[in-house]
C-alpha cells in the first residue's frame, strides 16, 4: 500500500444552483473544509511523502480566488448582473451549477496544475519527487455533507 498524507484547508465561499428547484437557486455561503490526498509508493530523501508546504504552495492561488467568492454558472439570469456588481469575486461556471461535485473537480485539476508548477521550479526549497500523486480531493458543504472527486 502507498503511503498518503491529506492537507486540509478552510475556505469560506457561496454559489448559486440556478438549477436546484428549491432555495438552493439563491445566494447563500458554505464554510467549506478541503481534503487533499496525496501519495507516493516511496518516501523521499527527507522520509515524507512530500512536505506539506509543498501542498500549501501549490493551492495558495486557489484558496485567494476562491475565498469570500460567489460561484455562479454563467447561464444564470442574474450571473451578469453579479459579474457587474463583484468583479473577480464572482467565479464563473460555464454552462453548470458549481455544486459541490463540480468544485471537488475544480479544486482537483487546480491543484493537480498547481502541484505540476511546483515540480518544474529549478530549485524548490522542499523537494517534490517524481512518484508523488494527487490521489482525491474532498469537499465538505457542511459538517455532514462532503463530495470527492479523484481521477
Amino acid at each position: 500500500m502507498p503511503y498518503r498524507i491529506c492537507k486540509t484547508v478552510e475556505v469560506e465561499s457561496g454559489h448559486m444552483l440556478s438549477k436546484h428547484p428549491d432555495n438552493c437557486k439563491f445566494p447563500h455561503g458554505h464554510s467549506r473544509t478541503v481534503e487533499i490526498v496525496l501519495e507516493a509508493d516511496q518516501l523521499d530523501g527527507h522520509d515524507m511523502v512530500c512536505d506539506f508546504a509543498v501542498i500549501k504552495d501549490s493551492i495558495h492561488d486557489f484558496v485567494r480566488r476562491y475565498d469570500h467568492a460567489m460561484c455562479i454558472n454563467t447561464d444564470d439570469p442574474k450571473f451578469a448582473e453579479m459579474k457587474g456588481l463583484y468583479g473577480d469575486r464572482v467565479i464563473a461556471f460555464t454552462g453548470q451549477d458549481p455544486t459541490t461535485e463540480v468544485l471537488a473537480r475544480t479544486i482537483f485539476e487546480a491543484i493537480k496544475s498547481g502541484l505540476e508548477a511546483y515540480a518544474k521550479q529549478p530549485d524548490p526549497k522542499y523537494p517534490l519527487a517524481h512518484g508523488v500523486r494527487l490521489v482525491r480531493v474532498r469537499a465538505w458543504e457542511t459538517s455532514t455533507a462532503w463530495a470527492e472527486y479523484g481521477e
